[in-house]
């Protein structure tokens, strides 16, 4: 197979790995199962099987090794007998000198020393093949195995288990190809510092099995950081799974298929198929793993899939992301991360990157981006959003769409923070719906006073709602509603009728004026006397 010779830029990297082996040593064995491990988790290598080899690589190959991110040598008894292989080494120091490419070595039953010295059967392989060579291609090559048997690697002779062996070197590369965040997470303003303290939060030092839970309202960015997380930390795991879309778990049938789809996942068996409930602990209580569970809203869907720590191999994390903290409590998870809303200025940067593309506003737009992040409420995906929907738009663009975001919410925006209330009880939705319109804000206990005839158990509501992420209460007692949710709330009592004078509340000073004068008023008057 020839490879391509030509990209768009010297930093274009086509390959996580190059692999520079003898094929008759470890093709077919050690290297067929690295492979087939590195692409379980995602590592992309170079396939050289319908290369065509001669007695020097062409210029085909060296273009690859330039555009991998990683190469690993694997030196095997019979390395050095290759004129190929020797030449492949030498082109991969030069890029690790020009370019800094990471280098990995693999002993493979031999010993470094051997390599380092080309002494012993090593040594005298690599003498038979320097035979007819030029003394300048000789001390070349010789130089290369010198230095290469120096790098820092993995030997096998260290190893009585070889699978556990290709898993570290897994490991190894992941570390070396982490080293710079993935592009798929470029617009997360913030996210180092989130995956520090997760990663503190952690300890992934511990062989101890460790619930944590990564907790905040809808929008606020769980879900990126949990994949960014996950991205960091998979290939640290023997089984590694990320499961959204978690459906109900209303019966038994309904169990089984979440459990199916977990070790679906997490064992790579598309066709496996399970017949009781036991079977995570079953398959997964001798094996290390990372399990993510993306937007868990019902504490059922947590004793299905992670219902104790003894399910799992020791050093196992199951991470939960979730809007409800009393599902992390009532599953005995006291590890919880909070994600916090962004400062002002790190909004400004999220906002910035969807609308133009930089890091800062352009010229004279600084004082309407800032107008946007107050009615956005720094909340990352309003912003997103918002941002995307005034890209290349003009300043008259901007303050048209800026009225529009006052009064009408995204449908996107909708579909997100809708959910959260959607799932409340009526009595909570009820409570959600007088803060939104009139107790935003306030104190908690002016709010009770004022709905003490009321049938609504205001102090348990508040908690619901806090725990939900749907209201914050501070330690001195204040309710605040983000602005978003505070705006979602009055839109569900105007959708209650197309008539005024029939919703729950009116907030509008003129609907207030028209249903007064229009003696439209009784069912208004009926909710008047408990505000």
């Amino acid at each position: 197979m020839a490879a391509s010779s030509s990209s768009s830029s010297p930093d274009f990297k086509r390959y996580h790995v190059f692999s520079s082996f003898h094929g008759p040593d470890v093709r077919s064995g050690f290297l067929s199962h690295l492979h087939n491990y590195f692409a379980s988790k995602g590592i992309t290598t170079f396939n050289d099987q319908e290369m065509e080899r001669g007695h020097t690589i062409g210029p085909g190959l060296v273009q690859v090794i330039k555009e991998s991110r990683v190469s690993i040598v694997v030196l095997s008894k019979k390395y050095a007998s290759s004129g190929w292989c020797l030449d492949e080494l030498v082109e991969i120091l030069k890029c690790k000198e020009a370019s800094g490419q990471a280098v990995l070595t693999i002993f493979y039953k031999v010993d470094p020393s051997d390599v380092r010295k080309q002494r012993g059967d090593f040594g005298n392989t690599f003498k038979k093949t320097c035979e007819g060579k030029t003394d300048e291609v000789k001390q070349r090559w010789s130089n290369a195995l010198a230095y290469i048997a120096t790098v820092a690697g993995r030997h096998s002779l260290n190893w009585a288990n070889e699978a556990e062996m290709i898993q570290k070197i897994a490991i190894d590369i992941s570390n070396k190809l982490n080293v710079t965040p993935s592009r798929d997470f470029e617009g997360m303003v913030g996210l180092e510092a989130h995956l520090t303290e997760l990663n503190t939060l952690l300890c992934l030092e511990s062989d101890d099995v460790m619930m944590i839970g990564i907790w905040g309202p809808g929008g606020i960015g769980k879900t990126t950081i949990a994949r960014a997380l996950f991205n960091q930390l998979s290939t640290n795991f023997r089984l590694s799974c990320f499961m959204r879309n978690l459906k109900g778990v209303d019966d038994w049938d309904s169990k089984l298929y979440l459990q199916n789809k977990l070790l679906s996942k997490i064992l790579n068996q598309k066709d496996i198929k399970i017949h009781q409930l036991g079977a995570i602990k079953e398959w997964l209580h001798n094996q290390r793993v990372l399990i993510i569970l993306d937007d868990v809203d019902d504490l059922e869907q947590l004793e299905v899939l992670a219902k104790e720590t003894s399910w799992f191999g020791s050093g196992s994390r199951i991470i939960v992301t979730l809007k409800d903290k009393k599902i992390l409590k009532a599953h005995g998870i006291n590890d919880i991360y909070h994600v916090d809303f962004p400062s002002e200025e790190e909004a400004l940067e999220m906002l910035c990157l969807s609308a133009f593309k930089q890091n800062s506003p352009q010229d004279g737009f600084e004082e309407l981006a800032r107008k946007v992040i107050k009615l956005c409420g720094n909340l990352p995906l309003a912003l997103r959003v918002v941002g995307s929907s005034l890209y290349r738009e003009s300043e008259d663009e901007w303050r048209l769409q800026l009225y529009g975001i006052e009064t009408n919410l995204d449908r996107k925006l909708v579909d997100v923070l809708r959910v959260g209330y959607d799932k409340l009880l009526e009595k909570h939705q009820s409570l959600f719906r007088h803060i939104a319109c009139f107790f935003n804000h306030k104190s908690v206990d002016y709010m009770t006073a004022m709905l003490a005839d009321s049938t609504l158990d205001v102090k348990n509501g508040l908690n619901t709602l806090a725990a939900k992420s749907l209201v914050y209460i501070s330690t001195n007692g204040w309710i605040t509603m983000h602005c978003l949710l505070q705006q979602l709330g009055k839109q569900v009592v105007v959708q209650q009728s197309d008539e005024p004078g029939k919703r729950q509340f009116l907030v509008e000073a003129k609907e207030i004026c028209d249903v007064l004068a229009n003696e439209t008023v009784r069912s208004y008057l009926y909710i008047l006397p408990i505000l």
